[in-house]
């Protein structure tokens, strides 16, 4: 099973795996996500020997995506030997969908001062499964496997899994593998049903301090909904060793 099937070096065919929450016709954002983050650490690999890795990386979400196929165009906006910005654009019939900009760090040894002040969450073996399906419809929904305590309206702990590879037949990254999740966020503790309420996210940045390791994702998430149709909802990530980064996605919150 996969999200993607590669056409030619820029274009890639969804299958139904990508299938959307709030429109099960249009695509869930999440493995597009990760697709684009996997572009830029391909096109970082074709131009240089010297890894700089993906330390954050901000998405602009300028409509929905039907499920097709979608092209990929990244170009370098600052190019550096030890700090790089690169911009990717995803593209489906020549309509702009979502811009990525990242920002690509040189790695170094800082062992000896490593650590965090974020909590680290329970492991997911000591969480009870999940079936967002009872929740969320969708095909990308379908695909994830989750473990998650419920804490209150709008706060969770959670993991989150796939065993859909995010291109048939192609290896990713860890980073792009987990990248293809992130935005589940925001449907992981939500405030209210979305009988009741759509609360699609408009953008989603996520900053990375350490690679992620292993298959499951942690995040640890906090929903707010405004007085006025704006909402955040902002999650600590954490692989099974600790805390990684963080993920935020702005709301817009529709009756």
């Amino acid at each position: 099973m996969f999200y993607f099937e590669r056409l030619d070096l820029n274009h890639f065919r969804a299958s139904e795996h990508v299938g959307g929450a709030w429109n099960t016709s249009e695509q869930h954002i999440a493995p597009a996500l990760g697709l684009l983050g996997h572009a830029i650490e391909l096109d970082h690999g074709a131009r240089r020997e010297d890894r700089l890795r993906i330390a954050r990386l901000s998405y602009d979400i300028l409509g929905t995506l039907p499920i097709g196929v979608v092209e990929i165009d990244v170009s370098v906006l600052r190019p550096g030997r030890t700090i790089e910005l690169v911009e990717a654009r995803l593209s489906h019939a020549g309509r702009l969908t979502v811009i990525a900009r990242g920002w690509l760090l040189k790695a170094a040894d800082t062992n000896d001062i490593a650590g965090s002040a974020m909590p680290r969450i329970p492991s997911p073996q000591a969480l009870e499964t999940w079936r967002p399906v009872e929740f969320w419809p969708g095909g990308f929904i379908r695909s994830v496997e989750v473990r998650r305590s419920l804490l209150g309206a709008g706060r969770a702990i959670s993991w989150v899994r796939s065993d859909v590879k995010l291109i048939d037949g192609e290896p990713t990254s860890a980073t792009a593998a987990a990248l293809g999740l992130v935005d589940v966020a925001n449907g992981l503790a939500p405030r209210v049903g979305i009988d009741d309420a759509s609360f699609p996210n408009v953008d989603l940045t996520v900053h990375l301090f350490a690679e992620p390791k292993g298959s499951w994702l942690g995040f640890d998430t906090m929903v707010s909904f405004g007085q006025d149709g704006i909402g955040l909802t902002h999650s600590a990530l954490h692989d099974e060793a600790g805390p990684i980064g963080t993920v935020s996605q702005i709301l817009t919150i529709r009756r």
